[in-house]
């Protein structure tokens, strides 16, 4: 076995190998991490950085039963899902026990953009529709069709760049968007801006397929949608002849908590007709799933074109996969998830009250957002001071992220071991960075360039910042 290279060495072969446009993390002083466990990553020299962000890592870095599980099935069998075998159809009974009883059909795939494209795939063939409409600061993968329905991506290329057959819904963000938290009823409002576009689409003579959103947005800015959203969002697609897909890539495996999928928290009267999932699902595998009632896989079915996918359902991923189901349930994961993120959101909320930097907190479980301002009052983003706190945190060897539509968001999406202990590591860091620096301070020293955050949330300081928006109506 040859010797591990130097940091150095590893970015000069990167520059030679690898597409310039696969940024790095904190690209003035890159991390090479060499093995990860629970909620900490371990650096070369054996330093330790708390995990508070690698929502991949559902159960935790190289858990244990985990790694067991693939290695158990892997010295036995893997191939494609044209074989019977035990592993598939016991995986999909177990998935689909945990939604909805219309949600009963599987379509297993390799990654959440997979996912996401197959799901606009069964809305079209359904639906006989072809647009989309989506959320605004919306991302849901890297594949061209997702591009498209994805502004947190192609605003970056101006507002031409968006497609006739898109159309962009606001998010229902109660904090800083049209409809705040003293509106009478922000879900109706929200949702009858979503009306409006399908009537002006019917208008140009265009027809819905689908509506999709994030269950909750992450790089929109950890945006729970008010209550009441999602039910007449889904009324008013069904009537016009659409499909209402629940993206629950990154927020669902239980990490609200409370629902084993963050759609739930809708209330039981809400059933999405399409749910897509990856990232958790297999714990740092890459598996994901498509989840869609009888009647749509059946529309799907009828074209007489098989769908057959190389790796999804594989033997080996799905004995991961039921490794993550026994995990989450012997662990008693969405319990700690709750008690965490509770504890995390009153640790912050100590701090709300003792710096004004801090304009709003919001969270479900393990999923928590804080949105820093510069004025409470007009709710001023403070962007540098958001990048700031995340380059000293990594100083502290703490990995946190900042996102949403001006990158003052620091966000929390912890593996789900996470501790209250950890919460108040990562909090107290947080209480002295901002004591040590006033607003002044935080401008002068934020590295040069320091901008846009990739989809992980981490920031690259060499992509330009796109301010470009587009009507949503």
């Amino acid at each position: 076995m040859s010797e591990p290279y130097t940091k150095e060495k590893i970015i000069q072969m990167r520059k030679k190998h690898i597409g310039p446009s696969c940024k790095v993390f904190f690209a003035k002083d890159p991390i090479k991490i060499v093995r990860a466990k629970g909620q900490y990553m371990f650096d070369e020299k054996g330093e330790r950085y708390l995990d508070c962000i690698n929502n991949v890592a559902h159960v935790g870095h190289s858990h244990p039963e985990v790694t067991k599980a693939a290695v158990k099935q892997m010295e036995v069998l893997n191939t494609n899902s044209r074989f019977l075998h035990d592993n598939l159809v016991q995986y999909a009974e177990r998935l689909t026990a945990t939604l909805p009883e219309k949600l009963s059909v599987c379509y297993f795939v390799n990654s959440g953009s997979e996912a996401n494209d197959l799901a606009l795939r069964l809305a079209r063939q359904y639906s006989g529709h072809f647009d989309v409409i989506t959320l605004d600061h919306a991302y849901h993968g890297h594949v061209t069709s997702l591009i498209d329905i994805s502004p947190y991506k192609f605003l970056q290329l101006g507002e031409e760049a968006k497609k006739e057959y898109i159309h962009v819904a606001p998010s229902p963000d109660t904090y800083r968007g049209k409809y705040r938290e003293d509106h009478p009823n922000p879900g109706a409002a929200y949702a009858e801006d979503v009306k409006n576009i399908i009537k002006e689409a019917h208008q140009n003579n265009r027809q819905i397929a689908a509506f999709i959103a994030e269950s909750m947005q992450s790089c929109g800015g950890q945006i729970i949608p008010p209550p009441g959203y999602f039910q007449k969002v889904a009324e008013y697609i069904h009537e016009a002849g659409g499909v209402f897909i629940a993206d629950e890539v990154q927020v669902g495996f239980g990490r609200v908590g409370k629902h084993f999928w963050s759609f739930q928290l809708q209330g039981e009267d809400f059933v999405p007709d399409i749910v897509t999932m990856g990232k958790p699902i297999g714990n740092g595998h890459p598996m994901s799933c498509v989840v869609t009632t009888r009647e749509i896989a059946e529309a799907f079915g009828a074209t007489g074109m098989e769908y057959f996918n190389t790796f999804g359902g594989n033997p080996v991923s799905c004995a991961i996969g039921l490794a993550v189901l026994d995990v989450i349930e012997k662990e008693d994961l969405r319990g700690n998830a709750i008690r965490v993120g509770n504890y995390l959101v009153e640790l912050l909320e100590e701090q709300k009250e003792k710096h004004q930097l801090i304009g709003d907190i919001r969270g479900v479980g393990l999923f928590v957002g804080v949105d820093l301002v510069k004025d409470r009052q007009q709710r001023t983003p403070a962007t540098a001071e958001a990048q700031h706190i995340i380059y000293k945190l990594k100083e502290k060897r703490i990995l946190l992220s900042a996102d949403g539509p001006h990158r003052n968001v620091l966000k929390f999406k912890p593996p789900m071991c996470f501790t209250k202990e950890d919460a108040k590591m990562v909090v107290d860091a947080i209480d002295k960075i901002i004591t040590a620096n006033n607003s002044q301070e935080i401008t002068n020293n934020l590295p040069a360039n320091a901008c846009r955050p990739q989809e992980n949330g981490f920031y690259s300081e060499n992509i330009p910042v796109s301010n470009k928006r587009i009507r949503t109506k």
